[in-house]
């Protein structure tokens, strides 16, 4: 070994492995004691949101907005049901609104309440507990008033849907139900039925004549047999 390479190992060993250890344990650590971070995959606006700093009540109705949103974007955003939304679909006003509560108005009203949360120096009981002036409620409060008031809505419009869409299955039934019991067309088939049983009945009296005569070919001339009786 050359005095460079033993000065190269050395450099490693006593150089950049225990800058690299420290390096990673360090990362390690601070991923380790960081606080648990929430995502909403259905409203990306309200970005990453540290556990702490919300209360089970308004994770829990954060959680259901956030599911019951994005089947209303497929509902209503995905019109001809090619599994995706994009330029090729209709835009209507429902499906705006809910773009709109879940892009600007939840993340706007979380916003407002981490920031009264974040006013008391404490733990944060300040909009737990005081109540907001001019009125009977605390940050707390009002920020799940109008989370309620939204789930509300969503709820409505999934029921709208359900029922919309069970209409049209009750309406394809019924359609169906006349379209294959409808007397013309039930009488039609009788007709054609009576006239493929009336051909299938001459043809095989025809054929019993024939076998008859080919059989026992005897006519009215004293048993003799003639030409003429015989016909095939």
């Amino acid at each position: 070994m050359t005095q460079v390479t033993a000065m190269l190992v050395m450099f490693v060993l006593y150089g950049v492995l225990p800058v690299a250890g420290l390096y990673l344990g360090y990362r390690g650590i601070k991923k380790v004691t960081a606080p648990k971070m929430l995502e909403y995959k259905a409203m990306p606006q309200l970005g990453y949101i540290p556990e702490k700093s919300l209360p089970v009540e308004v994770k829990t109705a954060l959680e259901q907005i956030n599911e019951k949103g994005e089947k209303l974007r497929v509902i209503y955003g995905d019109t001809n049901n090619d599994g995706k939304i994009d330029d090729k679909d209709t835009v209507n006003e429902t499906y705006i609104m809910i773009q709109n509560l879940m892009d600007r108005h939840v993340p706007q009203a979380v916003a407002d309440y981490r920031r009264l949360h974040d006013l008391d120096v404490g733990d944060g009981a300040l909009a737990d507990s005081t109540k907001i002036k001019h009125s009977n409620v605390t940050g707390k409060e009002a920020l799940l008033d109008v989370l309620r008031t939204i789930n509300t809505q969503f709820d409505d419009l999934l029921n709208a849907s359900y029922h919309q869409d069970g209409q049209k299955l009750l309406a394809t039934n019924r359609y169906l139900q006349q379209r294959f019991n409808n007397p013309a067309i039930t009488t039609d088939i009788q007709k054609l039925n009576n006239n493929v049983n009336r051909v299938n009945s001459v043809s095989d009296a025809d054929t019993k004549v024939k076998s008859q005569a080919i059989e026992s070919p005897t006519g009215a001339n004293d048993g003799q047999v003639s030409a003429e009786d015989i016909k095939l």
